[in-house]
């Protein structure tokens, strides 16, 4: 299928095509469907603009574990949090993390008690804190997907100072999708997978899903019909039996991703088991720092050991709204206790998680 140029896809003219073919195909595949996303902005998209209400009733649109702030496990925030009490210490992260519930603090709960915790755009801000605070430790608290991963490696490379270090809690997207298929109860029929991610690790990682699992897999912009053209390409290859990795994003995803940033990433970084906030342990799930840069890793650093953590508070539901198995609004705290100013869960602090944008975006009663 050829993909239209960007004025096409914002056009409604496209978009009436669009819903008119879905429904058409949902029709004549006769059975109900589901596609999952794995990318918290796809899913402010989809609630934004009200996607799900174009659809046919049979097809469902799943929301899975795409927010990075979201999946980081309450143990990696009480590292970073042991650090932040010890005075000669700064921590920097990105803004979304400072508020995520840990097991007892939160970054922004330490700071109110007098802690250096600080907001930063990336590692290079933080590296420049290191240079201006010789007699500080300066540790960034490094989370995100493949995205994010090649501007820390960069840095690493690049030989930042040494009161600099990370808290590594970079997680991959491919290996939580092969979890994912292991989710009987959710008879994923497609998968729409991350534009961001997609231009650093190209089109190859997916193939796993669609040539071994027999799964269609799209990777998908973030243009309301981006999203939905996305849709209807999983729809064509569930109808006519096919299985294939489709690039709807061509415009900035490449067959072979960025090459650049794949070998910084090999370079500095080794996959690792690594837990996913409320959802567990998965194989090649995370990165670790290579021992040749192990003089950065803060955990060795400091020689970090977290007891005992809490990734779920009691009567929270993130653990399932993250696997699809819930919809934010069926979680009994939704709303109640669990709110954007007082948030119980990881899922309703951050822009891109699920219960933050059904906060937004939707009633109680939708679905």
């Amino acid at each position: 299928m050829e993909i239209p140029g960007v004025k096409v896809l914002r056009s409604k003219e496209f978009t009436a095509k669009l819903t008119t073919a879905i429904k058409k195909i949902s029709k004549e595949i006769g059975h109900p469907t589901k596609f999952m996303h794995v990318c918290g902005t796809h899913e402010h998209t989809i609630s934004k603009y009200g996607l799900r209400t174009l659809l046919p009733k049979e097809l469902e649109i799943l929301s899975g574990p795409g927010c990075p702030v979201c999946i980081c496990p309450a143990a990696d925030i009480d590292k970073a949090v042991e650090l932040g009490k010890r005075e000669d210490t700064i921590i920097t992260t990105f803004g979304d993390m400072i508020r995520v519930p840990a097991t007892s603090l939160s970054l922004a709960e330490l700071k109110a008690k007098g802690a250096d915790v600080r907001i930063v755009y990336g590692p290079n801000d933080a590296i420049k804190i290191a240079k201006e605070h010789s007699d500080k430790e300066v540790v960034f608290f490094a989370i995100g997907f493949e995205t994010t991963v090649p501007l820390i490696g960069f840095e690493l490379k690049s030989g930042p100072p040494s009161n600099f270090s990370v808290i590594c809690a970079h997680k991959l997207i491919p290996a939580a999708l092969e979890l994912l298929m292991s989710q009987s109860l959710l008879n994923i029929n497609g998968f729409i997978s991350p534009g961001h991610v997609s231009t650093i690790i190209g089109m190859k990682p997916y193939e796993l899903f669609s040539q071994g699992y027999k799964i269609p897999n799209v990777i998908a912009g973030f243009e309301p019909n981006d999203v939905l053209l996305s849709i209807l390409m999983l729809l064509k290859q569930v109808r006519d039996k096919r299985f294939e990795t489709i690039n709807e994003y061509s415009r900035v995803v490449k067959p072979e991703g960025n090459k650049v940033a794949q070998a910084i990433i090999e370079e500095v970084f080794e996959t690792v088991t690594s837990p996913w906030r409320g959802i567990g342990r998965i194989l090649d799930g995370g990165l670790a720092i290579r021992d040749k840069y192990s003089e950065f890793d803060a955990e060795k650093k400091f020689d970090i050991k977290i007891q005992k953590s809490q990734d779920i508070p009691p009567g929270c539901s993130c653990h399932l709204v993250m696997v699809g198995k819930l919809y934010p609004h069926e979680c009994k705290l939704f709303k109640k206790e669990c709110t954007p100013i007082n948030p119980i869960g990881p899922c309703m602090v951050s822009m891109e998680g699920t219960c933050s944008i059904y906060y937004k975006y939707h009633s109680d009663d939708i679905s």
